[in-house]
């Protein structure tokens, strides 16, 4: 047969030819139900090697004649299961031993082999003189999808990679966005143009039956490969696959291992900023997809927190109406005013660095969307801010200049009410230039100016909307007024039972008790 004259070299072919439809038809019995599966794995490796020598040696207008595509094909994905992972049984994690990986591995370098020199062979059925683009068009029509799975599934970094078939699989992609004239994975996705259709729909047609909430799990590439493909498409092109791109990234999101969760939302973050407002809204997915996300501010994993939070800033919008337009007075809560409400309950309470610094890097961006409706949460803002203030938070003081950052925007939208929090804020602030300027912890020099340049520009914001109160206040600290002889002894013989009497709301050193920080501060300027 076809395998004893491949494996003679690269002679010519005998005078009496079988039509490659009959050959790669026989080929295809032996995959999946002749003896090649029950001899073993040894024997279908053997049959492969033997087809890409066939590849090699085979004449192009035999290849790519009438009839042949739609078998060529079909060898196509049968070649692709045999290099994929065996399915996992149950959601168990990833039990696969390394042996499995390593054959698994071996079997995808073979078949990137005969991918290759199949794609050589149609690159040069191009220029045939009886051939041209015309008639490999259909071909790649029908192996241009699942030959790009395979790649992407085979490079990606995972345990069921190795670095060489990774190597391979990416060539195998360059060659095959070569053949088809695109110059990257985007492009090909995509189309050229934009008002051609590129291969993203068909991929996705693919990829559907492994994407279903019993079997994406089954493999341990298919998130990778969607997430991958997913991330390649843009404005405007991913509007019109919404419907197939947004519930796999949902159920990604809903797993319970927090990398999956991570996973999700990055692809939600990536349909929310490439997908236009009007079609979000219209089939009510935006309500869906927050709904998905405010869910997620409960976890205690602070990775999770760190994608999470910014995708929901990118969402709000969405589903806010502007300001101008809101007519009812008082405005109802918004959205962002529901978020910014769980999260402030979260990081009054917190003591996790890690989740205080996710907190506070993302904390800015909520003060800025809510503009001067941010005086509906000053009250547990600023028990957040003096309480974050306080707290040394390592090298980088991630935590502080995030919440400066926050006091600043607070400052600038909301400063009619700062001066009635003028004595609370100008303490959490004198607190902490004094411990930053007594520190002699590891903390980088660029670190210690950029935390002493925050507090020094909302100094100048509280001074400027308290008209010059800071720069009184500061001058009675460095240059406390005299007092008589007599009146300083009447003051030190014994102090009035009031002043030794605890607060009954707080304790003694509480930032909460307004009555024991204006005590504090009379004994100051004393």
């Amino acid at each position: 047969g076809f395998c004893d004259s491949a494996e003679k070299g690269r002679e010519t072919l005998p005078a009496v030819v079988p039509p490659a439809e009959q050959v790669f038809s026989q080929i295809m019995q032996l995959f999946e139900t002749g003896g090649a599966q029950q001899a073993g794995n040894s024997t279908r490796a053997g049959l492969v090697r033997n087809l890409c020598m066939l590849f090699e040696a085979a004449d192009c207008q035999w290849l790519f004649g009438s009839g042949c595509p739609k078998v060529l094909g079909d060898v196509v994905v049968a070649l692709s299961d045999y290099a994929a992972l065996a399915k996992q049984e149950a959601d168990t994690g990833d039990p696969r031993s390394d042996a499995a990986y390593a054959a698994a591995a071996d079997r995808t370098a073979d078949v990137s082999l005969l991918f290759l020199s199949l794609l050589a062979k149609v690159e040069a059925s191009k220029d045939a003189e009886n051939l041209g683009i015309g008639a490999v068009r259909p071909f790649l029509g029908l192996v241009a999808g699942p030959i790009y799975i395979f790649a992407v599934t085979h490079g990606a970094e995972g345990p069921w990679s190795h670095p060489r078939t990774r190597s391979r699989a990416w060539e195998l992609l360059n060659t095959l966005l070569q053949t088809v004239g695109c110059q990257s994975a985007a492009e090909f996705l995509r189309g050229q143009r934009e008002e051609e259709e590129g291969w993203f729909a068909k991929v996705m047609q693919l990829l559907k039956p492994e994407l279903k909430k019993e079997t994406w799990k089954l493999s341990p590439a298919t998130k990778y490969v969607f997430a991958w493909t997913l991330q390649q498409v843009t404005w405007p092109w991913l509007g019109p696959q919404l419907e197939s791109v947004l519930p796999p990234s949902l159920l990604i999101s809903d797993d319970y291992r927090v990398e999956n969760k991570i996973l999700g939302v990055q692809c939600l973050n990536h349909i929310i900023l490439n997908v236009p407002a009007a079609e979000l809204c219209q089939f009510n997915w935006a309500q869906v997809v927050y709904h998905a996300l405010y869910n997620h501010l409960h976890t205690r994993e602070a990775q999770l927190i760190q994608v999470v939070l910014p995708c929901l800033l990118d969402l709000l919008p969405v589903l806010e109406r502007s300001p101008l337009q809101q007519r009812r007075k008082p405005r109802p809560p918004t959205p962002c005013d529901k978020v910014l409400q769980l999260v402030l309950t979260h990081m009054e309470a917190e003591h996790l660095l890690l989740l205080r610094r996710a907190y506070a890097r993302n904390l800015p961006a909520f003060v800025e969307r809510l503009g001067i409706r941010i005086t509906r949460h000053l009250k547990r803002l600023e028990r957040v801010i003096v309480g974050y203030l306080e707290v040394y938070d390592g090298p980088e003081e991630t935590a502080r200049l995030g919440i400066l950052e926050t006091l600043k925007c607070t400052i600038q939208h909301a400063w009619p009410r700062m001066a009635c929090r003028l004595a609370v804020l100008l303490q959490a602030l004198l607190r902490m230039v004094w411990d930053v300027a007594v520190d002699r912890s590891p903390t980088p020099e660029p670190v210690k100016a950029a935390l002493l340049q925050g507090a020094t520009e909302c100094l100048i914001l509280l001074d400027r909307c308290s008209e010059g109160q800071v720069k009184e206040t500061l001058k009675a600290v460095l240059h406390p007024p005299l007092l008589p002889s007599s009146q300083y002894q009447s003051q030190s013989r014994s102090p009035h039972p009031a002043d030794l009497e605890p607060c009954r709301r707080r304790e003694w050193g509480s930032y909460r008790c307004l009555h024991t920080a204006n005590k504090k501060q009379s004994r100051a300027f004393l």
